[in-house]
């Protein structure tokens, strides 16, 4: 039986994976206070656990990007999810901080194929003119994943331990592998899909990039393309920021602001729902830009600009004195960040063949992930520093300010990168 609009099953099965995938890599950040008490875990200790796994997420990037585009978005999706979610389940059998950074060492190596293989997905089964706002969609689940949490870990921990968080937390990855196998295949070979579908599907298609042939590039030589440093420069000092955002902020309203995280938080669920809106908005807005007659580029440049000037609205949380202040200031930052996620990971697609945008999305995701390593050194000494000092809050305002500016910095840099790489409308062409 022919299904209509099949693709956007394919996008309910994506934005699933990365809330799980979220909500997995969330669980460590909402059980802090209960494990520090535990194990006597110092913020170094804990920004070390943070380190071993964005170290993994580094080294997976590099391999499953290679990997999924070589097996393929169906095994190498599934691989992934299978490594992740046996990974997650054995941090309930840590006993120490060595133990946790073991199992986060594994989870961050099995997620790393989350992004990889979405946006390979997307670049499959979506026209460009749609890409960012599938791209929009699944990357949503980063929040809803985040949210799913703060209601999930406090309920488990309730009712069981923390033991428990993990075990059942664990086990839906392989729930979510059921449903993919049985509905995902590239659109060739899905024979659910309409004939109409198929064709609006591959309108872009002969060549797979305007003015430049398909091809497969090999993996070294992406090195040598502007566009990759660009991908790599919006994910190196980028991601690190929300990595912060996600892992450090419940134990910023907590240390700050007093927040009791035994219970559902709705200071934390206003927060990561926001990421929601920015997500789907991002991707909405610069595909707006472009039926408005913008290069698909462009499109994307001009959105990356405007979210960076929006982004230093978190300079203003140094004054928050009341906590549904602050939750307003890093709502609107977080959301940004996410429209911002969205744009680079579409800019990605436009820029490269579809051969091996898994590649270079792994490539640019293992840059985020090293960005990612050396962040919380930077975080877990500053916060160390001003708790002994007994002002931690004077901590957090530096680390705020030093992400207010950094989205401007970094957009200056994938302009001058990519400020040659585009072409007649909607368009953009591989430049060595």
């Amino acid at each position: 039986m022919k299904i209509k609009n099949y693709r956007w099953i394919v996008v309910a099965l994506l934005f699933t994976a990365t809330l799980i995938n979220y909500m997995d890599r969330q669980i460590i950040g909402l059980l802090k206070p209960t494990l520090e008490k535990e194990f006597n875990w110092t913020e170094t200790d804990f920004s070390r656990i943070v380190i071993a796994f964005t170290a993994a997420y580094a080294l997976g990037l590099l391999f499953f990007g290679r990997f999924i585009d070589k097996v393929g978005t169906r095994i190498g999706y599934s691989v992934s999810v299978v490594v992740w979610s046996v990974a997650g389940m054995l941090h309930a059998l840590a006993s120490s901080a060595v133990g946790f950074g073991i199992a986060r060492f594994g989870l961050g190596v099995g997620e790393a194929g989350n992004f990889p293989a979405a946006m390979k997905a997307v670049a499959e089964w979506f026209p460009k003119k749609e890409r960012a706002i599938a791209t929009g969609i699944f990357n949503a689940g980063t929040s809803v994943g985040v949210v799913a949490a703060l209601f999930v870990v406090p309920w488990i921990l309730a009712r069981y331990g923390w033991h428990e968080v993990f075990w059942i937390t664990g086990a839906v990855g392989f729930v979510w592998l059921l449903f993919w196998l049985f509905f995902y295949q590239i659109p060739a070979k899905q024979n659910k899909l309409t004939e109409k579908e198929l064709a609006y599907i591959n309108q872009d298609e002969n060549p797979a990039i305007d003015d430049a042939p398909r091809q497969n590039i090999k993996w070294v030589k992406l090195f040598s393309m502007p566009q990759t440093w660009a991908f790599v420069a919006g994910k190196f000092f980028i991601d690190p920021i929300y990595w912060f955002f996600l892992f450090w902020l419940p134990s910023y309203f907590s240390s700050v602001f007093h927040l009791d995280l035994s219970k559902p938080s709705i200071h934390l669920m206003v927060i990561y729902a926001s990421t929601t809106l920015g997500s789907i908005g991002g991707g909405f807005f610069s595909s707006w830009l472009i039926r408005k007659g913008y290069a698909a580029v462009k499109a994307r440049r001009l959105s990356l600009l405007i979210f960076a000037v929006l982004e230093m609205s978190i300079i203003l949380s140094q004054f928050a004195n009341d906590i549904w202040m602050a939750v307003i200031l890093i709502s609107l930052a977080v959301a940004v960040h996410q429209a911002w996620a969205t744009n680079m990971f579409t800019l990605a697609a436009d820029m490269f063949p579809k051969e091996t945008l898994s590649s270079v999305t792994g490539i640019g995701g293992m840059a985020g992930a090293i960005g990612g390593i050396l962040f919380p050194i930077l975080v877990g000494y500053l916060l160390d520093l001003y708790k002994q000092q007994g002002d931690l809050a004077a901590g957090y305002k530096i680390l705020f300010i030093g992400c207010g500016f950094t989205y401007l910095v970094t957009w200056l840099i994938i302009y001058v990168l990519t400020k040659k790489s585009t072409t007649g409308h909607s368009s953009s062409k591989i430049v060595s």
